[in-house]
């Protein structure tokens, strides 16, 4: 069979709607400045769906920062990988900065965090070595582990007693391969809006040798006393072997990071693949980190209005009856019994009748007969936006109860 012929016999579980949900459902344009209010075809809508956590993506003294570096070396600067000829002064200023922040030796700057984590995993780990990971960990961790040429095991989510057992699998084979147990786990899970277990998975440690590795995407800057994340919240920072996030949610930029021993960040330095044949990350966005780190360790006040949204947003929610199942963090799901066929006329009366863009989330992510409106507070929202919100919901809610969605009579106006 060509190639082609049979990418198109088979365009995958998203694909196979392209036709139906191209530019609306799926890969929608939101235009204006990035905040709570955009426009979606031309009409201005409440926004839910950015992770502008701390709302700096628009910040004025962000953007003089990001305008002045961008003014001063252009997006070429510096030139070429990291290693050979793209390092900096202000990268490894980054580096030092982030390390104190999170209180680790040291750290390595990377350009993505999708393709960042996916070569981490892959240059921890040999064949020797067991990987043990949460079943719900976000796809670039299991892509990543799909590199491993070892054994691999998952354990339930947030599955204490599953790791335990797997962890008891792992040990008796690293035993006889001589190899070593890598753990790996979110601080946020950015579906669910769950916190990983990550106290209970370092208690593990006194039983069980293995190194804990957290992506914390979502935790970072939102999450503990002064925002260093998940295990800051938890009080387990220490406890952490390897620490990832990305500068893509709180920070609203490009670029990761991953925190770590010196010894085991120089390793990563020279042996991370997707960084050695890459080009260092641009000059612009490595000055604008800076900024965006200095706001987020000085003006605590960002996050506690993220909080003070984010608790009477999920409260709001609760109050009406709303399933927003056992989330502790900014993610807000709102789970809905909703047959996949009744997904595009409830998105698109949201979009089209209440001014409201969330991201719908369906089967193939999530099971079957379910939907969720994942709303991501932030801290440019305010309460009227809150109140809007609900209400359209509780709305929304009697028309799916009334099968409305599923008539062939209903029309959006």
């Amino acid at each position: 069979m060509d190639l082609f012929e049979k990418l198109l016999l088979n365009r995958g579980p998203l694909g196979k709607h392209s036709k139906m949900a191209h530019g609306y459902l799926t890969f929608p344009k939101l235009e204006g400045e990035i905040g709570p209010y955009m426009f979606f075809k031309a009409k201005k809508v409440l926004n839910w769906s950015l992770n502008n956590y701390l709302g700096l993506a628009n910040h004025p003294e962000i953007r003089k920062a990001d305008a002045d570096a961008a003014a001063q070396f252009g997006m070429g600067y510096p030139m070429g990988a990291r290693m050979m000829s793209g390092n900096s002064d202000y990268h490894e200023q980054l580096e030092a900065e982030l390390s104190a922040f999170m209180g680790k030796e040291a750290t390595y700057l990377l350009n993505f965090g999708y393709q960042g984590i996916m070569s981490a995993i892959d240059a921890l780990v040999d064949r020797h070595d067991v990987i043990v990971y949460d079943a719900e960990s976000h796809a670039c961790i299991v892509d990543g582990v799909r590199l491993h040429m070892g054994k691999r095991f998952v354990f339930p989510h947030n599955d204490i007693e599953a790791l335990e057992k797997q962890l008891h699998r792992a040990n008796k084979i690293v035993q006889e391969t001589g190899g070593a147990i890598l753990v790996i786990t979110e601080g946020v899970f950015g579906m669910s809006g769950n916190q990983g277990k990550l106290r209970e998975i370092v208690e593990l440690k006194k039983r069980f040798t293995f190194r804990l590795l957290v992506d914390d995407a979502h935790g970072f800057g939102t999450m503990g006393p002064t925002g260093a994340g998940t295990a800051e919240a938890q009080g387990c920072q220490d406890g952490i072997d390897i620490y990832f996030s990305t500068f893509a949610k709180s920070m609203a930029s490009i670029g990761a990071f991953i925190s770590s021993d010196e010894q085991v960040i120089d390793y990563l330095r020279y042996n991370m693949r997707s960084q050695i044949f890459a080009k260092s990350l641009p000059m612009p966005l490595v000055i604008g980190a800076l900024k965006r780190l200095e706001l987020l360790r000085t003006k605590p006040e960002l996050r506690h209005r993220l909080w003070e949204i984010c608790n009477k947003l999920q409260a709001s929610l609760r109050a009406k009856g709303f399933n927003i199942g056992t989330t502790t963090t900014p993610v807000t799901p709102v789970i809905l019994q909703c047959d996949e066929n009744q997904v595009a006329k409830l998105a698109i009366d949201l979009r089209e009748n209440y001014n409201l863009f969330c991201s719908p989330v369906c089967y193939p992510v999530i099971p079957k007969g379910l939907i969720i409106l994942r709303l991501i507070p932030t801290a440019l929202h305010t309460e009227e936006d809150i109140a809007h919100t609900v209400k359209a919901l509780e709305e929304i809610y009697v028309k799916l109860k009334n099968n409305e969605y599923i008539s062939s009579a209903y029309e959006v106006a």
